[in-house]
């Protein structure tokens, strides 16, 4: 699920805030993998 998440985050239809919580981390890790961890800085309204 990390994955699909990273990719509509890499094409642009989600932003980093959008994935649930639950898994945000693991998006953030596929996306450095991806060499796309510029996408994954953003800090959400909802994270403390």
């Amino acid at each position: 699920m990390a994955v699909i998440y990273a990719t509509l985050i890499v094409k642009g239809y989600k932003t980093i805030c959008d994935v649930p919580k639950l898994i945000r981390n693991d998006v953030r890790q596929v996306l450095i993998q991806l060499d796309a961890g510029h996408l994954a800085e953003p800090t959400c309204t909802d994270e403390v």
